[in-house]
């Protein structure tokens, strides 16, 4: 999502880090403090490679930086005694700060300046100060579609030998004596595990370079349906652990069907990826509960398994890439790509929703995706 890339690699990588590292300075020899002077701040905002204007509550600009001057085509004779209002843009401007200050949250803005594509991120401050993030969206774009480019291009040249590999392995499987049988089996399984990482690596690249719900291919899916249909998949590994599996929803079946308005393949996949996760974590001969509810606006769809729950490093990183949790804490362990959580997030955001987990009070891990009923798709 270039909106979340924007605000965490430019506002964390300036602001963020500079008033993080400004707090203090730690010597553990000495217990030095270091308080940097409002001086020193200043000059670090002013070096940034992203514009920044602060305003106080009359929209009188208290400080512009360097790069936003330039962006802006604002003359250097007017660097102090500024108004919002003498700004070139003030108009998209001003309606941002307004939003800003009505909803006391993020807002952010694109437009188009002459041969320019900028987008501003505008946070509320104290007193009705607010602080706006400047840059150009065309150096911003072009860096993700090198990055999308780049991680297809190699997926897309991984695919080809490891198909191969793989057509040699299964006829090499035909042949094998039973000295070398459980090479070959473990060759193949690596082969594919290696097959799914890069099949994971390409969607998760397609998904971070969606913007929510605008990049979505939309049709109504019966969730009821679509569920039972991701349970049938994986009914086979269930069965070898003995774990039941049951939809509770408001109603019965016949009475509530609840429906969205979703990319169909995705969804299914952030379902098996949840459902195949609390199969993972879950105990020989107990279940999976899988839970419907809506109102006008939302569907939630909580997955509630019966295993040990989520520790704290879990809660920390299970969205990460790659990461696969404590081995130790669950019996069976099947490899995979470390993508699956991963994915469902971005699958659920691209929606225009979200996805957490949390330990559930009546023991094990519970998993909700939250989608929008209705949306312009």
């Amino acid at each position: 999502m270039i909106e979340v890339f924007s605000l965490l690699l430019f506002f964390a990588g300036t602001l963020a880090f500079g008033i993080a590292l400004g707090r203090y300075v730690y010597v553990r020899q000495g217990k030095l403090r270091f308080q940097p002077t409002r001086e020193q701040l200043l000059s670090w905002l002013d070096q940034a490679p992203v514009g920044w204007l602060i305003l106080d509550q009359e929209n009188t600009v208290r400080f512009l930086n360097a790069k936003a001057q330039r962006l802006l085509d604002i003359p250097s004779s007017y660097r102090s005694s500024l108004s919002l209002d003498d700004l070139n843009n003030h108009r998209v401007l001003t309606d941002l700060v307004d939003n800003v200050r009505d909803r006391s949250k993020p807002q952010r803005v694109e437009w188009d300046y002459g041969q320019q594509e900028l987008e501003a991120f505008a946070f509320d401050g104290r007193q009705g100060s607010v602080a706006i993030l400047l840059q150009s969206r065309r150096s911003l774009e072009a860096q993700l579609d090198q990055q999308e480019r780049w991680v297809s291009d190699v997926a897309h040249e991984l695919k080809t030998p490891l198909t191969a590999l793989l057509l040699v392995g299964d006829s090499l499987a035909g042949t094998v004596t039973d000295q070398n049988a459980v090479l070959v089996e473990r060759l193949l399984k690596e082969l594919r595990r290696m097959q799914e990482l890069v099949g994971d690596l390409l969607e998760l690249s397609r998904l971070e370079n969606v913007l929510p719900v605008e990049g979505i291919q939309g049709e109504s899916v019966d969730l009821v349906t679509l569920i039972r249909d991701v349970w049938h998949g994986i009914k086979p590994l269930a069965d070898q652990k003995d774990i039941h599996f049951q939809i509770l929803s408001e109603g019965t079946e016949k009475e509530y069907q609840p429906t969205v308005f979703a990319d169909r393949r995705r969804l299914h996949r952030a379902l098996l990826n949840l459902l195949d996760n609390a199969l993972h974590f879950s105990p020989a001969g107990s279940g999976i509960e899988v839970e419907l509810q809506s109102n006008a606006d939302w569907v939630r769809i909580g997955i509630h398994d019966q295993g040990v729950g989520l520790s704290e490093q879990d809660m920390k990183h299970m969205f990460d890439r790659f990461y696969r949790g404590d081995s130790s804490r669950y019996r069976q362990h099947r490899g995979g790509s470390g993508l699956g959580l991963a994915i469902v997030q971005q699958i659920a955001l691209a929606h225009g929703g979200w996805v957490y987990g949390e330990n559930d009070s009546r023991g094990g891990a519970r998993f909700e995706l939250r989608l929008p009923i209705r949306s312009a798709l």
